[in-house]
């Protein structure tokens, strides 16, 4: 933790939706600096260039190699760490809706699970990891998501699995996590995977502690209300801390977060919800916290409709990373906002009529 808040702040650039072109990302890198991030979270999805086998994964307008590398070099040009973020078990939506990945559906109605059982579905998030892993360099962290896998246990393969004695459905979810993060520490042994920790929160500490899990991968906290439970949020941090994990990350939500189909950005909400992590960070033990994702969401999942873009929630990012960077807000916050921004009045609470 610095003085003022967490010491690494990433600016999470959800790509699945309205994509920016590389162009405007490269001009937005220096203002998210100068805001006060420290990284990246880049979820790609479908915009990034996967090839080979992998190639119907990749959306007519996706990025191209060289594109990700001059917005990479310009990161690294500006001192923001990136953290690469690839879905690998729920929210699998923009692999498993193509004809040639169906069968490695959870369930055969729904192209939101992966199937955990499927040797081929390892075989098929280790070759996308491998892929996002070869356009970067010198990463620290990866994200692989693993948040909200809807119908876990419902595909026939599990049903069969958890009428075994002893078998449950955290335990299905905590093996392909471990197979994912496995594979990660194998190849990529300087780097430590990140996993989204709400298929994680309701799991009793000795399910969590005896997984082996937590000696893999660093959990990140989210939540985007703006009234969250405060002391709830501590005392999973220490949950986790006697499971075994050596640091937590905690995500904040700058937009994306109100409403699916949410128009312009409810400064407001996002503010309060960043402060309320601050408190969760000044009460939590000083040296479990890794950093904090502030994430901005173009759409709830791959098939839902946009909600508000990046642009319109410059002034929300900007509120929200100067309230991290400085443990707080305050006028003379809301002065140097206006400053960084060329804003005469920027207004917190925004009504919508």
């Amino acid at each position: 933790m610095e003085a003022g808040g967490p010491r690494r702040r990433l600016v999470h650039l959800d790509l699945k939706g309205a994509p920016p072109r590389a162009s405007y990302l490269a001009e937005v890198l220096p203002l998210l600096r100068a805001l006060g991030a420290t990284g990246l979270l880049l979820e790609y999805e479908d915009t990034f260039p996967y090839a080979g086998p992998l190639e119907p994964l990749r959306a007519p307008h996706a990025y191209r190699p060289g594109e990700v590398r001059a917005v990479l070099s310009q990161a690294r040009a500006q001192g923001l760490e990136v953290v690469p973020l690839v879905q690998t078990f729920g929210h699998m939506e923009f692999v498993l809706k193509h004809k040639e990945f169906a069968h490695l559906r959870e369930v055969k109605a729904f192209p939101n699970a992966l199937n955990p059982h499927k040797e081929e579905s390892r075989a098929l998030v280790t070759a996308m990891i491998d892929q996002v892993m070869a356009l970067h360099e010198d990463l620290k962290w990866f994200h692989i998501g693993c948040d909200e896998v809807y119908y876990l246990g419902e595909g026939e393969e599990s049903k069969q699995w958890l009428q075994q004695e002893d078998n449950t459905p955290e335990k299905l979810c905590l093996s392909h996590i471990k197979a994912v993060a496995s594979c990660v520490a194998l190849s990529y042994p300087t780097v430590t995977p990140i996993v989204w920790d709400d298929m994680l929160r309701g799991m009793s500490e000795e399910t969590l502690a005896g997984s082996g899990v937590p000696q893999l991968v660093q959990p990140m906290i989210w939540d985007y209300a703006a009234d969250l439970d405060v002391e709830g949020k501590v005392h999973l941090v220490e949950k986790y801390r006697r499971c075994g994990f050596s640091k937590v990350w905690f995500a904040s939500a700058f937009k994306g977060a109100t409403g699916v189909n949410q128009s312009l950005t409810l400064i407001g909400h996002h503010l309060k919800n960043h402060l309320q992590w601050l408190e969760v960070a000044s009460n939590s033990p000083a040296d479990v916290l890794e950093g904090i994702a502030l994430t901005g969401w173009q759409r709830y999942d791959h098939f839902s409709v946009l909600c508000e873009l990046l642009p319109v929630a410059i002034p929300s990012l900007a509120v929200c990373l100067q309230a991290l960077k400085n443990g707080g807000y305050s006028e003379k916050i809301k002065e140097n906002v206006e400053k960084l921004l060329g804003m005469s009045n920027l207004e917190t609470d925004t009504f919508m009529r």
